[in-house]
């Protein structure tokens, strides 16, 4: 079975999500933004072996704890190389905000679209999504359900804004209605700020996709 455990870190709530292989134990975390001894005492009390570290894009909210999650389980730390100017300047972005980051860790492997990574008996691929940044990706896991997690690409009701470094409005509405908008409607949403929502109910009622 997969188990998914989904809670906000960090002085902005990103939503960090734990995906988990119940047989194996075999874990991937997405968007580790901050809050590292909280992310790192769930591995530790369910006895979970990370692989990857996967990170929908680059800003400073959504890899705060990324080197030390890296540091403490071994995973391997996965970008989108369009995002790769943003990682390199974490410092620069929580300036702008007033929020102190820590430093980075280099990228252990470049995420591409259609990139499947294995965790137990699970995969999660990856769907290059541009348009909040260059480098956005959503990650999908199918089982008895699917999931999706959008990062800052869909919310419930709204999209991700594109007034931050290489923000697009028509480039992100081109990706959730060509990329996302084709997944199976009853789809959970994790998205990177606030509630989950379903792919069925964004074609519904969020307003920017009408």
């Amino acid at each position: 079975m997969l188990k998914i455990e989904t809670f906000p870190v960090g002085m902005l709530q990103c939503n960090c999500s734990i995906i988990t292989c119940d047989k194996t134990k075999e874990a991937i975390i997405v968007d580790p933004g901050g809050d590292a001894p909280k992310i790192l005492q769930k591995v530790t009390e369910q006895g979970l072996t990370v692989k990857y570290l996967l990170h929908t894009h680059a800003h400073f909210d959504h890899v705060g704890a990324t080197a030390a999650v890296r540091a403490a389980t071994g995973a391997k730390v996965l970008l989108h190389p369009g995002d790769q100017w943003l990682y390199d300047n974490v410092p620069m972005q929580g300036q702008m905000f007033g929020i102190p980051t820590e430093p980075t860790e280099p990228i252990d492997q470049a995420i591409d679209d259609g990139l499947t990574v294995e965790f137990g008996k699970h995969k999660s691929l990856s769907i290059h999504t541009p348009g909040h940044t260059p480098g956005s990706c959503c990650f999908y896991v199918a089982g008895e359900n699917s999931f999706l997690f959008a990062g800052d690409t869909l919310f419930k009701g709204s999209i991700g804004r594109t007034d931050l470094w290489g923000g697009d409005q028509e480039l992100i509405l081109k990706s959730i209605k060509s990329r996302l908008l084709s997944l199976d409607d009853s789809t959970t949403v994790h998205t990177g700020h606030g509630p989950t929502t379903t792919i069925w109910q964004e074609k519904k009622i969020n307003p920017y996709l009408r």
